[in-house]
């Protein structure tokens, strides 16, 4: 019997090895895009960075040394230079896959950092299974940039479990819909009609601004954003900023909102500080053919009708008047119940029969006011 050459037992204690077979390797060498691993072969198994991982560009260096131990799935026993090729990535991905399948059947929620922004989605990466959340399933409203979503964490679940066709989607969107239902559920239940909460201006229109409350978003009309007058609500406040309102009307899961709150009524102590008689000063806010609207204090107006503005006879307040104008006039009428007031400067100068002129003139502006009124809240209407 021929002895044995050294390397005939040499090889001879080395295992063999098949393709497809998964194998343990300790890792020898490293270098950016290539890993050399001791298989117990005899050939070193080479490990690319293409066959490490699905994620772009990355540094072997940085997440592999020398000594750690592997399993990886054997690719070739012979790639014609004598080495062995192996995959990670392809191991990882058959048992992504149960993974993937367990988390799909089970309804599990995955968490993962978004890996690439497509045109049509996000593409994230499980257990080296590359899943895409198209981007109708990204938001529970429609996002035109998702380059936000770069690099982020993000919460889904498996809507779509496809291994043949290696098909595997993600849906983020019925999470935050279910989260937001729950979050609305809890808002309802601990609010009511007159509370003062805090809530963040979400968006602004020309007809108001919408209020984030934590779970619903309540309506901010531009006819309850003050006391006063509003001409442009993107003039008043800004995305993002925090606002403590008063939930004034709660209809279904619509919230109605104000910022008129009843201490700062500016009315609650208008029939003293206008009482008729009174001179007063304002300035004059916007003018009509028919008259001049007289800002006294924010959210109180009054009516200086034209033929009240002076002694002698004028056609329009533009003639004599313009927006910004200080005036003093005398209060000639208060109606508190339908918050009117008329002013008169002919009456501060009338020379005589003054009682008497005053109930004329206070009579000619009342029927005036009252077209005005209804006027001036079919416009507000239409804003």
């Amino acid at each position: 019997m021929s002895e044995l050459t050294f390397e005939q037992m040499l090889e001879d204690s080395l295992k063999t090895i098949h393709t497809g077979e998964v194998v343990e390797g300790t890792v020898i060498d490293v270098k950016p895009e290539e890993i050399v691993l001791n298989i117990g072969y005899k050939s070193d198994g080479i490990l690319t960075r293409n066959e490490y991982t699905n994620e772009p560009n990355v540094d072997l260096t940085a997440v592999v040394k020398p000594g750690d131990k592997m399993e990886v799935k054997v690719l070739k026993v012979n790639d014609g230079e004598g080495q062995v090729l192996l995959t990670y990535k392809r191991l990882a991905a058959d048992r992504g896959n149960k993974r993937i399948e367990e988390a799909y059947n089970n309804k599990e929620v995955l968490k993962a950092n978004v890996a690439q922004v497509l045109d049509g989605g996000l593409s994230v990466i499980v257990d080296e299974v590359r899943i895409f959340i198209p981007a109708s399933l990204v938001s529970d409203g429609y996002e035109k940039d998702l380059t936000k979503y770069a690099g982020q964490e993000i919460e889904f679940v498996i809507s779509e479990y496809n291994p043949k066709r290696r098909r595997y989607i993600g849906d983020r969107k019925q999470l935050i819909v279910a989260k937001k239902a729950e979050l609305q559920k809890q808002l309802f239940e601990k609010i009511k009609e007159g509370d003062i909460v805090e809530g963040t201006v979400k968006n602004i229109t020309e007809f108001g601004a919408f209020i984030d409350l934590g779970g619903a978003d309540g309506l901010l009309h531009i006819s309850e954003m003050s006391w006063g007058r509003v001409e442009n609500p993107k003039k008043v406040f800004k995305v993002g900023e925090k606002l403590k309102v008063l939930i004034k009307e709660i209809s279904g899961n619509k919230v109605a909102l104000s910022l008129k709150f009843e201490d700062e009524n500016p009315w609650k102590d208008a029939a003293v500080k206008y009482a008729i008689g009174n001179v007063v000063t304002g300035k004059v806010a916007r003018m009509t053919d028919f008259g001049a609207f007289v800002e006294l204090e924010s959210g109180i107006d009054a009516l200086l009708h034209v033929s009240q503005i002076s002694k002698e006879r004028i056609e329009k307040p533009a003639d004599v008047l313009k927006v910004g104008e200080e005036v003093t006039a005398k209060v000639v009428d208060f109606k508190e119940e339908d918050k009117k007031i008329s002013l008169s400067i002919k009456a501060m100068y009338a020379a005589a029969s003054k009682e008497e002129a005053e109930d004329d003139d206070a009579d000619e502006v009342s029927v005036d006011i009252d077209a005005v009124i209804a006027s001036e809240n079919e416009n507000v209407t239409q804003e």
